[in-house]
């Protein structure tokens, strides 16, 4: 089957219950690891637009049984997986969506497990690092790349508060820092490298005020926005405040707040888009849940894997995740 052939196929097929703002028929979306943090935030916000959550986790359903994980999927129209570690746990979740013939998306914002889902590909539209990390970068980023084919360099800066990182981000965190045996990586020359550099720190002027940040504390941008978009440097910022906040591993108390700044170069041009918010986790529950929607309801580019920005028009999809997260064109 031709991809345009396959493509035209799983649009018919989740267009058959289209939604807008007359369409109150809910959809039953299947949420792996809805206890939680991010999975208790994802399956309100479905609840919340009208749909019904069927959450199940490591309890019904572990990552190395494909019988459990069907059975969990049984009657499900989509899958959103929000249990890391997603080195251990998404490429079974995707291929048990593909066995189900459901779209697939999930919150991961492990480098190596976004490329190896990437890498791995999908018979299902499938959405990886469909959260703030990633994909919200990757749709400011595509967004604010408009009629660029190509640019030399993007430079996603994160100015957030704090960071109150959950259980399950830090056990993702180990994990990946396990997988690259210490070493830090970057996206250079269109490729992902591993180095043991020191990173370097500067100063990052937000759109509310200068914060210092830490260059190449890289994030799942460094492979969402590459796989689509022809760009041969991809450069994060984190805020220092962030990163202390990361490696304290405090108790979550009151909810960050965050600015990213994106800015895309090419021969003496710059683009810049920027967004705002509260709270990282939250927020990951409206982007994951508006890409189901979509996926639903066939406002979608392509069946396989791809990311936030490749996969739905990222202008439109920004617009409707006001008023939780704010965005702006700055030039």
């Amino acid at each position: 089957m031709s991809e345009s052939v396959r493509i035209t196929s799983f649009q018919t097929l989740f267009q058959s219950h289209p939604r807008d703002l007359t369409d109150h028929m809910g959809h039953k979306i299947a949420v792996y690891g809805a206890s939680g943090l991010t999975g208790t935030f994802v399956a309100a916000e479905l609840a919340k637009r009208g749909h019904t959550p069927l959450p199940f986790g490591r309890a019904q359903a572990t990552a190395n049984n494909p019988t459990a994980l069907d059975h969990a999927l049984t009657g499900a129209e989509a899958v959103i997986n929000t249990a890391g570690p997603f080195a251990i746990t998404a490429l079974p979740l995707l291929a048990a969506a593909e066995r189900a013939g459901i779209p697939y998306i999930d919150v991961a914002a492990e480098i190596e497990a976004n490329a190896d889902t990437f890498t791995r590909g999908a018979s299902i539209p499938a959405v990886p690092a469909m959260a703030f990390f990633g994909g919200l970068s990757d749709l400011l980023v595509t967004a604010a790349m408009a009629d660029w084919p190509t640019a030399n360099e993007a430079h996603i800066a994160y100015g957030l508060s704090g960071w109150q990182p959950s259980p399950g981000t830090l056990t993702a965190g180990q994990v990946s820092r396990d997988r690259r045996e210490g070493r830090r990586v970057r996206f250079r020359n269109g490729s992902l490298n591993y180095h043991n550099d020191t990173p370097p720190t500067l100063t990052w002027d937000f759109p509310t005020h200068t914060r210092e940040v830490i260059a190449d504390f890289s994030m799942a941008d460094i492979v969402t926005v590459p796989s689509h978009l022809q760009i041969p440097s991809v450069t994060n910022y984190m805020s220092r405040e962030a990163a202390d906040g990361l490696a304290a591993a405090a108790s979550r108390q009151e909810p960050e707040t965050f600015e990213i700044d994106v800015r895309v170069r090419r021969a003496g041009e710059e683009r810049r888009m920027t967004a705002s918010g509260k709270d990282i986790y939250a927020v990951s529950a409206p982007l994951a849940v508006e890409a189901a929607e979509r996926l639903l309801s066939g406002r979608f580019a392509t069946t396989g894997v791809a990311s936030a920005g490749a996969m739905f028009d990222a202008a439109d999809f920004l617009t409707a995740l006001a008023p939780v997260i704010q965005t702006k064109h700055c030039s």
